[in-house]
């Protein structure tokens, strides 16, 4: 093929399928093929991906493993959170937000190694396609994307299986078979779709759950936790400063101890279909409510409101894989302004799957006893000063109703 590429930087994760996807770049394109794969927390050991890379062939030099923890959460969740990003009222994007992130490397791994295309393992059907091909393409509008879940006739889990027999690939006694769901992991949440998830009917099993236990079987006795803020992003726990990705992890385990941050949801992708998901978010959920609740006595109303309303824009870029857009940056520059002031202290209650807001406090905030006691208050406020105020928004509602009456 003429247009064939030469080298291609492939998103590995060292399973069956993209070891296959590895072995079927070098036969329909005799390219060489150079291996990434981002450890973002997934809870996985990463050195047999390395291993199998070569065992498939692939140079050591062209292996890169690398650990993005920290970049991931400081630089792509932590901004996320300063605007309280959900996505159709309950995703909290954990899937969404790793894919710009491995994009970003991808690209900065074909540059520096020469390579002129980039591969990943993502299908036809899904959201992920669509993210890490936008990606690619902001950051750099020359590079050439091969996706092979659009292109092989590889298209059954017999033929997966026959190709992989074909060329030595090995094979997990586990993996002869239909996995009963699929996963995706990362420090931020755990997501469950497919085969025995598939009809929003039924629940889910409780095996499906891999990072909470059941709310049921959670401790009976609450815990109480209390979450620091520096202009909007968590930086202490109970006192002690952690990196962002050490108080996301920390957080992860109260969540897990205590069954918060689970979610059965039908979302819309972006593609047109829905689709049925069981995802697992512990820290992030406590996190949401931290910041939300540092917020409610750190953020003015008129830029708080104004925040919620931009939101679900916000929150639709990156689920829809437009991080890298200039609306998501502009959005972003506005978020983070609104931010220069939400520092203090949330204490939190988690207790059988929930978590609640029970203290806040701070240096920076706009919250005024005084003004709002329902004891004496000095002077503080004056509530005949309400009365002029009432009258002037209930103008144009009375004049609405006068002419409504006159014109029946």
């Amino acid at each position: 093929m003429s247009d064939a590429p030469k080298k291609v930087v492939l998103a590995y994760s060292g399973g069956l399928d993209t070891s296959i996807i590895l072995k079927w770049l070098q036969t329909e394109y005799g390219c060489e093929v150079v291996t990434f794969t981002a450890d973002l927390g997934q809870g996985e050991e990463l050195e047999p991906a390395r291993q199998k890379a070569e065992l498939l062939g692939i140079a050591p030099e062209n292996i890169h493993i690398e650990d993005l923890r920290e970049e991931f959460v400081r630089d792509f969740v932590f901004p996320m959170f300063r605007a309280n990003a959900v996505y159709e009222g309950e995703y909290l994007l954990g899937t969404s937000i790793a894919r710009p992130l491995i994009s970003k490397r991808l690209v900065e791994i074909a540059k520096a190694s020469g390579a002129d295309a980039v591969a990943h393992g993502a299908t036809g059907k899904g959201n992920d396609q669509v993210r890490f091909e936008l990606s690619a393409y902001a950051l750099d509008p020359s590079i050439k994307v091969i996706a092979p879940w659009r292109e092989w006739d590889l298209t059954s889990r017999t033929k997966l299986i026959e190709f992989a027999e074909q060329n030595q690939i090995p094979i997990a006694k586990d993996k002869r078979g239909e996995a009963p769901f699929s996963v995706d992991a990362n420090l931020l949440h755990t997501s469950s779709e497919g085969k025995a998830l598939e009809n929003p009917a039924e629940e889910a099993p409780d095996y499906v759950y891999q990072r909470t236990v059941s709310p049921e079987e959670a401790p009976d006795t609450p815990e109480y936790i209390e979450v620091t803020f520096e202009r909007g992003d968590a930086t202490a726990i109970n006192g002690q400063a952690m990196s962002p990705a050490t108080i996301l992890t920390q957080l992860n385990e109260y969540g897990r101890k205590h069954g918060i941050g689970r979610l059965d949801f039908v979302e819309n992708r972006f593609v047109g279909m829905k689709s049925r998901g069981i995802y697992e978010t512990p820290g992030g959920t406590i996190l949401l409510a931290a910041h939300r609740g540092i917020e409610q006595i750190t953020l003015d109303s008129g830029a708080g409101h104004l925040k919620d309303s931009l939101m679900p824009r916000y929150a639709e870029l990156i689920y829809n894989g437009f991080w890298f857009s200039p609306e998501r940056e502009m959005l972003q520059a506005l978020i983070d302004k609104s931010q220069e002031h939400v520092t203090g202290t949330v204490r939190l209650k988690l207790y059988k799957g929930s978590v609640n807001t029970v203290g806040r406090w701070s240096d920076h905030s706009l919250y005024s006893e005084k003004h709002v006691t329902f004891e004496e208050d000095a002077g503080a406020y004056d509530q005949k000063d309400a009365a002029g105020f009432i009258k002037l928004n209930a103008l144009r509602l009375k004049l609405i109703g006068n002419r409504n009456a006159r014109v029946k």
